[in-house]
């Protein structure tokens, strides 16, 4: 195996002088050995006899759990449980593990509140923390478990820095709700908001579908961002092939998490590590799946992301090529009709692999955890007889994905939109500008947006919000009120994954730092034109540019702490509003 730069441990087949003999034999405990062996290393061994690990635990290869368990949501709240049966898979398999815990922001609970800012800051802690602990405690390989949006990118993130043999693990989706027939998911609830401010539903209406949306534990279910994120991880590679799609509350799920545990083993006696996995192939797989799925447009940020830890060239145009070569195939909400719990039923994420591959629009020679091709993993999917969640490549919902790059005077580094093929293509309306999201919202909450308009929320980016704040209750509630079809929105903020409609995000640059999104003004007129990957205003460059010279930048929002931090250092959308080290 080719020696692999940048790992806590780099190693190659060498022992360092207090381990083994340099034999070419791989060594399992590279790192750990470092902590654990000779007679200088007896006061760490004594901190952790005391605490439950014997002598013969600390001379085994140590797993790191990275778990991102948390009580202030349903996505991660079974996590805490999935850990102990990843433990003793690690265990039974021949290793000790030792769990410790990051960070989690809900996406869902903090949205439209301030706190909604912390959530893609949360993706970068997550990332600089479990790295920290893996450089720290030199883990030998390391699992992370995920669930809510940014804890599965992060951790993502985190190991891809690390370099040592490790794999990411789903808590899995929420079930559906029920609601007079219906099936209900997050997204509905906040469609809820916006129907019963337009006074289409009254208060008990919305009382009895906020109580029934959520049944128990889980990640939001339709294919929104942590679905998203989670089919994405097994295409690219980090993760086991169908161990995404079981829900969280399936018993199945723990037997997912006990041979994980043992797969982590077979990773680490292999040395396979996440730069062997992250090429540009399989970053390319990711990018089919997501939109072949109708997936997050938050997957361009994060995989993006990505791409950077570990050098591989991937910008959002990338995107749009694949999209457009990947037709839209499963009948996800928020565009389609099913939950992601369905798909599981139908055959699972290992069933849009076996589609797409079987057409030739995934490499299927890329490697899995397993050590199995993915042409291989995704020919073990059965397909549930009279599905009708995952449709035919020959007759797809849509020819082209979901996901569509476009660029203009308004965005000339880019925007992302999402469309699932009923939206108009093209639209032309006056700006409605808000400085926020929160002002914003106060406009749609008083139904002052109509049809035809184009709403303007500049001033959260990376930098200016700071942290691109989802706009899901805005876009739900002009949904919920009807203007979902007749009313078209961008920002240089976010959308969560459960936004429908003509919504386009991610503008670069954004307006803090000068971008032309800046420069709009109350009732210029604003095209978006699909066909064209066109994004523009009514505005010759040389006004554009006037405006812009009389521009000055606000006053940060944040100028300490970690908010402060963050947009000292983060970068534009079309980077993947990734943190960089500042040097003077």
């Amino acid at each position: 195996m080719a020696e692999h730069g940048n790992g806590i441990g780099d190693g190659n087949g060498t022992h360092s002088a207090s381990g083994t003999p340099a034999n070419g034999t791989h060594d399992m405990r590279a790192n750990s050995r470092t902590l654990f062996e000779g007679p200088t290393r007896a006061a760490a061994r004594s901190y952790l006899k005391n605490i439950g690990f014997s002598s013969d635990d600390l001379q085994k290869p140590i797993i790191g759990i990275a778990n991102t368990w948390i009580e202030t949501m349903p996505c991660n709240f079974g996590l805490r449980r999935l850990a102990k049966h990843v433990k003793d898979g690690v265990r039974a398999a021949g290793g000790t593990p030792m769990e410790f815990n990051t960070v989690a922001i809900s996406d869902g609970i903090t949205m439209g509140t301030e706190g909604m800012k912390t959530s893609l800051v949360s993706r970068e802690v997550i990332a600089d923390s479990v790295e920290l602990v893996g450089r720290g405690h030199m883990f030998d390989a390391i699992i992370g478990l995920g669930a809510c949006d940014k804890t599965l990118p992060g951790l993502a993130m985190a190991v891809a820095r690390l370099n040592v043999p490790s794999i990411l693990i789903y808590g899995g989706t929420i079930l559906p709700g029920h609601y007079q027939g219906r099936e209900l998911t997050i997204q509905s609830v906040f469609e809820a908001i916006g129907a019963h401010s337009a006074g289409k539903i009254d208060d008990a209406e919305l009382l009895a579908i906020e109580d029934a949306a959520c049944p128990g534990e889980g990640a939001c279910g339709g294919q929104f961002t942590a679905n998203t994120m989670a089919m994405a991880m097994e295409f690219i590679g980090l993760s086991p092939m169908g161990s995404a799609s079981t829900p969280a509350v399936d018993p199945a799920k723990n037997d997912v998490a006990r041979r994980a545990g043992e797969l982590i083993m077979d990773l680490l006696r292999r040395d396979v590590r996440p730069r062997d996995i992250l090429t540009r192939g399989a970053f390319e797989n990711a990018i089919a799946g997501v939109a072949a799925s109708g997936g997050s447009t938050n997957a361009v940020l994060h995989l993006i992301a990505l791409a950077r830890e570990v050098g591989v060239p991937l910008e959002m145009a990338d995107f749009d090529v694949v999209s457009q070569r990947t037709p839209l195939i499963t009948d996800l909400k928020p565009g389609g009709q099913y939950a992601a719990a369905d798909l599981h039923d139908a055959g699972g994420i290992g069933l849009v692999a076996q589609r797409l591959v079987n057409a030739g629009l995934m490499d299927g020679s890329l490697p899995t955890p397993s050590g199995r091709s993915l042409a291989e993993e995704s020919a073990l999917a059965v397909e549930t007889p009279g599905q009708v969640v995952v449709y035919d490549v020959a007759t797809p919902i849509k020819a082209v994905g979901g996901l569509h790059i476009l660029r203009g005077n308004v965005a000339p580094d880019g925007a992302v939109t999402k469309l699932f093929g009923y939206e108009r293509r093209y639209h032309r309306g006056p700006a409605r500008v808000f400085e926020g999201e929160h002002a914003c919202m106060e406009a749609v909450t008083h139904r002052q947006i109509v049809a035809g308009d184009v709403v303007v929320i500049r001033y959260e980016g990376p930098r200016g919000g700071p942290g691109m704040q989802e706009m899901l209750g805005v876009t739900a509630a002009l949904v919920g009120q009807g203007l979902g079809n007749d009313v078209a929105l961008i920002t240089d903020g976010r959308f969560s994954g459960a936004t429908k409609g003509l919504m386009v995000g991610h503008v670069a640059p954004e307006a803090q730092v000068g971008g032309p999104i800046a420069a709009v003004r109350e009732g210029d007129m604003i095209v978006i034109d699909i066909e064209n990957s066109s994004l523009s205003v009514e505005l010759s460059d040389d006004e554009i540019a006037a405006r812009l010279a009389e521009w000055r930048a606000p006053a940060m929002r944040y100028t300490t702490g970690v908010l402060g931090k963050y947009a000292a250092q983060v970068s534009q959308a079309n980077e993947g509003a990734i943190t960089r080290p500042v040097f003077a």
